[in-house]
């Protein structure tokens, strides 16, 4: 008969955790990528966990700390796209407009954390062009967007 330990270690050992250069699409299971990018004086870095209906993304701004966390899903009938914010930050924050076009491009929910300053939408644009290129490249992209709500 199996424990429950045993059982936690087998579930353990399903969980595929691969470097963003192994990545395959084919395969179930957790998909971790870590990246950073320096733009001029600033460092990025970031995080993404694939999940079989999700995406979680982590966006540090010179630093590891977690910054605001917004959730974003398509909404039915209309696949509009809803967003919001579950801790720390409102709705006009940098991070919840990122949230809101993944979801467009990606298709799944989207868990984002991010901590880039609210006045520097320009460095907002480079760091979501950043993470578009970086999920086309894993092939977490829709073929075809949702439409701009």
């Amino acid at each position: 008969m199996e424990t429950e330990y045993d059982q936690v270690l087998h579930s353990v050992a399903q969980v595929k955790i691969t470097d963003s250069a192994d990545v395959n699409q084919d395969e179930d299971g957790v998909k971790v990528s870590c990246f950073t990018e320096v733009l001029d004086d600033v460092t990025l870095h970031f995080q993404v966990i694939r999940l079989a209906k999700q995406i979680y993304v982590w966006i540090g701004y010179n630093s590891a700390k977690f910054g605001n966390l917004y959730a974003a899903a398509s909404t039915r009938p209309s696949n509009t796209v809803s967003v919001t914010s579950l801790l720390g930050g409102t709705s006009d924050n940098t991070g919840s407009g990122i949230a809101r076009r993944l979801v467009m491009k990606t298709g799944p929910s989207i868990i984002l954390a991010c901590n880039i300053p609210k006045n520097n939408p320009l460095l907002e644009a480079k760091a979501e062009k950043i993470l578009i290129r970086k999920l086309i490249d894993l092939g977490y992209t829709m073929p075809t967007p949702l439409p701009a709500t």
